[in-house]
Protein backbone atom coordinates (compact mmCIF):
# COMPACT_ATOMS: atom_id res chain seq x y z
CA UNK A 1 0.00 0.00 0.00
CA UNK A 2 1.61 3.59 -0.88
CA UNK A 3 2.36 5.67 2.07
CA UNK A 4 -0.66 8.50 2.95
CA UNK A 5 1.30 11.48 1.36
CA UNK A 6 -0.97 13.79 3.67
CA UNK A 7 0.30 13.71 7.41
CA UNK A 8 -2.78 13.03 9.36
CA UNK A 9 -3.73 16.29 10.85
CA UNK A 10 -7.41 17.01 10.28
CA UNK A 11 -9.63 19.97 10.82
CA UNK A 12 -12.64 20.56 12.45
CA UNK A 13 -14.50 21.20 8.87
CA UNK A 14 -12.38 17.78 7.73
CA UNK A 15 -13.54 15.68 10.81
CA UNK A 16 -17.30 16.88 10.07
CA UNK A 17 -17.14 15.93 6.63
CA UNK A 18 -15.35 12.02 7.51
CA UNK A 19 -17.96 11.57 10.15
CA UNK A 20 -20.84 12.68 8.41
CA UNK A 21 -19.59 9.99 5.50
CA UNK A 22 -19.24 7.38 8.24
CA UNK A 23 -22.53 7.98 9.43
CA UNK A 24 -23.90 7.03 5.88
CA UNK A 25 -22.05 4.15 5.66
CA UNK A 26 -20.18 5.60 2.63
CA UNK A 27 -16.66 4.92 1.87
CA UNK A 28 -14.32 7.90 0.66
CA UNK A 29 -14.60 6.58 -3.17
CA UNK A 30 -18.03 6.86 -3.05
CA UNK A 31 -18.51 10.08 -1.71
CA UNK A 32 -15.56 11.41 -4.21
CA UNK A 33 -17.41 9.76 -7.14
CA UNK A 34 -20.80 11.10 -6.26
CA UNK A 35 -18.87 14.77 -5.48
CA UNK A 36 -17.30 14.23 -8.85
CA UNK A 37 -13.67 14.86 -7.37
CA UNK A 38 -10.34 12.98 -6.75
CA UNK A 39 -10.17 10.70 -3.92
CA UNK A 40 -7.23 11.67 -3.14
CA UNK A 41 -8.16 15.31 -2.73
CA UNK A 42 -11.34 14.56 -0.32
CA UNK A 43 -8.69 12.35 1.48
CA UNK A 44 -6.75 15.68 1.82
CA UNK A 45 -9.98 17.28 2.95
CA UNK A 46 -10.88 15.47 5.63
CA UNK A 47 -7.25 14.82 6.63
CA UNK A 48 -5.35 18.54 6.45
CA UNK A 49 -5.99 21.03 8.57
CA UNK A 50 -4.80 23.72 5.69
CA UNK A 51 -7.76 22.35 3.52
CA UNK A 52 -9.82 25.49 2.92
CA UNK A 53 -12.41 23.51 -0.08
CA UNK A 54 -14.41 26.85 -1.72
CA UNK A 55 -18.17 26.98 -1.89
CA UNK A 56 -19.00 25.14 -4.80
CA UNK A 57 -16.82 22.32 -3.31
CA UNK A 58 -19.17 22.75 -0.12
CA UNK A 59 -22.10 22.75 -1.75
CA UNK A 60 -21.40 19.94 -3.78
CA UNK A 61 -20.12 17.87 -0.54
CA UNK A 62 -23.34 18.65 1.39
CA UNK A 63 -25.33 17.75 -0.99
CA UNK A 64 -23.75 14.44 -1.28
CA UNK A 65 -23.58 13.77 2.46
CA UNK A 66 -27.19 14.73 2.73
CA UNK A 67 -26.41 18.33 5.13
CA UNK A 68 -25.75 21.57 5.37
CA UNK A 69 -22.59 23.70 4.47
CA UNK A 70 -23.39 25.48 8.09
CA UNK A 71 -23.23 21.96 9.71
CA UNK A 72 -20.36 20.55 7.87
CA UNK A 73 -18.39 24.27 9.33
CA UNK A 74 -19.92 23.27 12.50
CA UNK A 75 -22.15 26.88 12.80
CA UNK A 76 -24.68 24.21 14.64
CA UNK A 77 -22.26 22.90 16.53
CA UNK A 78 -23.65 24.35 19.61
CA UNK A 79 -27.09 24.54 19.14
CA UNK A 80 -29.38 21.60 20.40
CA UNK A 81 -30.70 18.59 17.91
CA UNK A 82 -34.10 19.22 16.14
CA UNK A 83 -34.15 22.77 15.20
CA UNK A 84 -34.13 22.02 11.27
CA UNK A 85 -36.13 18.95 10.70
CA UNK A 86 -40.15 19.16 11.15
CA UNK A 87 -42.67 16.44 12.29
CA UNK A 88 -43.44 14.09 9.67
CA UNK A 89 -47.39 13.84 9.11
CA UNK A 90 -47.48 10.40 8.93
CA UNK A 91 -45.00 9.49 11.51
CA UNK A 92 -45.14 6.40 14.05
CA UNK A 93 -43.60 6.04 17.09
CA UNK A 94 -42.76 2.32 17.25
CA UNK A 95 -41.41 0.34 20.04
CA UNK A 96 -38.00 -1.66 20.00
CA UNK A 97 -37.00 -4.81 21.06
CA UNK A 98 -34.25 -5.46 23.74
CA UNK A 99 -32.01 -6.27 20.71
CA UNK A 100 -32.58 -3.52 18.78
CA UNK A 101 -31.93 -0.87 21.85
CA UNK A 102 -28.42 -2.76 22.58
CA UNK A 103 -28.05 -2.13 18.97
CA UNK A 104 -28.54 1.29 19.04
CA UNK A 105 -26.45 1.75 22.26
CA UNK A 106 -23.30 0.23 20.65
CA UNK A 107 -20.20 -0.41 22.23
CA UNK A 108 -19.62 3.49 22.98
CA UNK A 109 -20.92 6.90 22.72
CA UNK A 110 -22.07 9.70 24.80
CA UNK A 111 -25.35 9.38 26.90
CA UNK A 112 -27.39 10.86 29.46
CA UNK A 113 -27.76 9.87 33.10
CA UNK A 114 -29.95 10.86 36.08
CA UNK A 115 -28.43 11.72 39.83
CA UNK A 116 -29.32 12.93 42.78
CA UNK A 117 -26.40 15.36 44.06
CA UNK A 118 -26.82 17.77 47.29
CA UNK A 119 -30.57 17.10 47.42
CA UNK A 120 -31.04 18.19 43.47
CA UNK A 121 -31.61 16.14 40.76
CA UNK A 122 -29.71 16.44 37.71
CA UNK A 123 -29.20 15.09 34.20
CA UNK A 124 -25.51 14.74 33.34
CA UNK A 125 -23.79 13.83 29.85
CA UNK A 126 -21.28 11.06 29.88
CA UNK A 127 -19.02 8.99 27.45
CA UNK A 128 -19.63 5.18 27.86
CA UNK A 129 -18.53 2.04 26.74
CA UNK A 130 -21.09 -0.77 27.02
CA UNK A 131 -19.11 -4.10 28.29
CA UNK A 132 -20.30 -7.57 28.86
CA UNK A 133 -23.68 -5.87 28.37
CA UNK A 134 -23.12 -3.31 31.35
CA UNK A 135 -22.67 0.39 30.86
CA UNK A 136 -19.51 1.63 31.88
CA UNK A 137 -17.93 4.69 32.45
CA UNK A 138 -14.61 6.93 34.07
CA UNK A 139 -15.28 10.01 36.62
CA UNK A 140 -13.74 11.69 39.55
CA UNK A 141 -14.96 10.79 43.13
CA UNK A 142 -17.15 13.31 44.41
CA UNK A 143 -18.44 13.97 41.10
CA UNK A 144 -22.13 14.27 39.83
CA UNK A 145 -21.89 10.98 37.94
CA UNK A 146 -20.15 9.63 40.81
CA UNK A 147 -23.13 9.74 42.81
CA UNK A 148 -24.90 7.08 41.29
CA UNK A 149 -22.90 4.02 43.11
CA UNK A 150 -25.13 2.23 45.50
CA UNK A 151 -27.97 3.86 43.56
CA UNK A 152 -31.06 2.79 41.12
CA UNK A 153 -29.95 4.25 37.91
CA UNK A 154 -31.40 5.55 34.45
CA UNK A 155 -29.50 5.95 31.90
CA UNK A 156 -30.68 8.00 28.18
CA UNK A 157 -29.10 7.78 24.73
CA UNK A 158 -30.92 8.80 21.78
CA UNK A 159 -29.83 9.84 18.09
CA UNK A 160 -32.31 12.81 15.60
CA UNK A 161 -31.65 12.95 12.07
CA UNK A 162 -32.80 16.14 11.10
CA UNK A 163 -33.33 15.45 7.35
CA UNK A 164 -35.93 12.61 7.71
CA UNK A 165 -37.37 13.95 10.72
CA UNK A 166 -36.65 10.46 12.66
CA UNK A 167 -35.07 9.37 15.75
CA UNK A 168 -35.02 7.37 18.50
CA UNK A 169 -34.13 7.01 22.42
CA UNK A 170 -32.71 3.80 24.76
CA UNK A 171 -33.43 3.86 28.43
CA UNK A 172 -31.39 1.70 30.47
CA UNK A 173 -32.60 1.04 34.12
CA UNK A 174 -30.08 -0.63 36.26
CA UNK A 175 -27.73 0.03 39.92
CA UNK A 176 -24.43 1.61 39.78
CA UNK A 177 -21.44 -0.09 41.48
CA UNK A 178 -17.83 1.26 42.11
CA UNK A 179 -15.52 -0.89 40.28
CA UNK A 180 -12.92 -1.18 43.00
CA UNK A 181 -10.76 -4.39 41.77
CA UNK A 182 -7.45 -3.85 40.26
CA UNK A 183 -7.75 -6.62 37.47
CA UNK A 184 -11.40 -5.78 37.14
CA UNK A 185 -10.17 -1.67 36.60
CA UNK A 186 -7.58 -3.05 33.98
CA UNK A 187 -10.03 -4.91 31.63
CA UNK A 188 -11.71 -2.25 31.89
CA UNK A 189 -9.35 -0.04 30.82
CA UNK A 190 -8.23 -1.93 28.52
CA UNK A 191 -11.68 -2.45 26.15
CA UNK A 192 -12.98 0.75 26.55
CA UNK A 193 -13.43 2.92 23.23
CA UNK A 194 -12.00 6.43 24.96
CA UNK A 195 -11.03 7.97 28.16
CA UNK A 196 -13.13 10.28 29.47
CA UNK A 197 -14.05 13.62 27.08
CA UNK A 198 -13.48 16.57 29.67
CA UNK A 199 -9.65 15.23 30.18
CA UNK A 200 -8.48 12.23 32.46
CA UNK A 201 -7.30 14.71 35.76
CA UNK A 202 -8.88 13.07 38.90
CA UNK A 203 -11.31 10.81 36.32
CA UNK A 204 -9.67 7.78 38.35
CA UNK A 205 -13.22 6.23 39.64
CA UNK A 206 -14.36 4.03 37.02
CA UNK A 207 -18.50 3.05 37.40
CA UNK A 208 -20.74 0.03 36.52
CA UNK A 209 -24.34 0.46 35.74
CA UNK A 210 -26.00 -4.15 36.09
CA UNK A 211 -28.70 -3.76 33.73
CA UNK A 212 -32.25 -4.47 34.82
CA UNK A 213 -34.07 -3.20 31.80
CA UNK A 214 -33.70 -1.28 28.73
CA UNK A 215 -36.45 -0.17 26.59
CA UNK A 216 -36.53 2.05 23.36
CA UNK A 217 -39.17 3.66 20.91
CA UNK A 218 -37.92 5.04 17.68
CA UNK A 219 -40.06 7.41 14.79
CA UNK A 220 -40.79 6.43 11.42
CA UNK A 221 -41.53 7.94 8.95
CA UNK A 222 -43.02 5.66 6.53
Amino acid sequence: MAPNPFPAAPGDMGRRVAKRRDELGLTREEVAARAGMATSYLRFIEEQSTAAPGPGTLNTLAAVLDTTVVALNGGDADLPPGRIGRASPHAQLVELSPEECWAHLGRHGVGRIAVTTAGREAILPVNYSVIDRSVVFRTAPGSGPAEVTGTEVVFEVDHVDEALSQGWSVLVRGRGHRVEDPEAVHDLAEQVYSGPWPGDDDRSMWVRIDVDGISGRRIDVP
